[in-house]
């Protein structure tokens, strides 16, 4: 019933670091949210997709788009690049939509796993036009990487309201999904 791609990143998470620091802190907040969102969307049909909470609510596919727009601004955060205003609009298939929001949470982490950068430097950096503005990367953790956690519950609960719950083998404690 459950399908399994494991060419996309987070089908479980990752070794842990064997070290505790800042970067690896960061990295493993988004490999949780990574897999969260992985098993949160595997399997999503039309229906489940379409679903709206009935109370002018955004339906999953518009809350999708926004955890795709949330990655890329993770993504560009650790990496020192803008998140340029208003957004470039792409006609995405949802598997596309999926696959890029996916790919985007684990550049920013491999990011962090590998570079030796410094947390207090990441700054959220939003262009428009000639106008930039920065925030701090506690902005990150509070705003960003807060609110995709909340977006991936947000799906899980729509689906299972519209019949097609998460894989009951998802332990989102250990990072892995019983076969």
């Amino acid at each position: 019933m459950y399908a399994q791609d494991e060419k996309l990143p987070y089908y479980e998470i990752p070794t842990a670091p064997e070290k505790v620091t800042e970067n690896a802190i960061l990295a493993r907040m988004i490999d949780g949210l990574g897999y969260r969102y992985y098993w949160a969307t595997e399997g999503l049909v039309q229906d489940d997709l379409d679903y709206t909470p009935g109370n002018h609510g955004r339906k999953s596919s518009e809350v999708l788009e926004h955890l795709r727009g949330l990655s890329e601004v993770i993504k560009n955060t650790i990496t020192s690049q803008p998140n340029v205003r208003p957004r470039e609009e792409k006609e995405l298939t949802w598997q596309e939509q999926r696959e890029e929001t996916l790919h985007n949470l684990k550049k920013a982490s491999d990011f962090l796993r590998t570079e030796k950068g410094n947390p207090e430097d990441y700054k959220i950096v939003f262009k428009r036009e000639e106008k930039t503005s920065e925030f701090p990367m506690w902005h990150l953790l509070n705003g960003p990487l807060a609110d995709a956690l909340t977006h991936v519950g947000q799906i899980i609960s729509y689906r299972r309201s519209a019949g097609n719950p998460v894989n009951p083998n998802v332990n989102v404690f250990m990072g892995k999904t019983k076969e």
